[in-house]
């Protein structure tokens, strides 16, 4: 492993003030149970509002468990102690929701539920035609 320079740190601490004035930043968050969603109040003023079953960490999660959230790390974390969850917030302000593989497997997921006159047409003119084909 490199040796980090002086010049190496004062440019990691440049890059973190910048991110201080530039990446959003929580100030507080809380979970509603009505709605299946978390609310961050962002330090800029704005609110971020996801739901939970979008976020890999929270999706299984039990909801007597997601009320409780800690913002950490000068506002840059949310953590769930409960649930030893840790979640980015400029990240989650972005729509990062988890990692590239379960991301993916989720839209497939959405995909197959998605249903519309075209599909139900090639559904039907398949299945007119025997069906899926075999594989192999």
């Amino acid at each position: 492993m490199a040796e980090l320079t002086e010049a190496d740190f004062a440019r990691a601490e440049a890059r973190g003030r910048d991110a201080l004035t530039t990446e959003p930043r929580a100030r507080d968050a809380a979970y509603d149970p009505a709605t299946g969603r978390v609310s961050v109040n962002l330090l800029n003023g704005c609110t971020y509002i996801f739901p939970v079953g979008l976020v890999q960490d929270l999706a299984d999660a039990p909801p007597d468990e997601l009320g409780d959230i800690h913002v950490d790390g000068e506002g840059f974390n949310l953590h769930w102690p409960a649930l030893d969850v840790d979640l980015y917030v400029p990240g989650l302000v972005a729509g990062v929701f988890g990692t590239v593989d379960w991301t993916k497997r989720a839209l497939a997921r959405a995909g197959g539920r998605a249903t519309s006159e075209a599909k139900a047409a090639a559904a039907r003119a398949n299945g007119a035609k025997g069906g899926r084909p075999r594989k192999g």
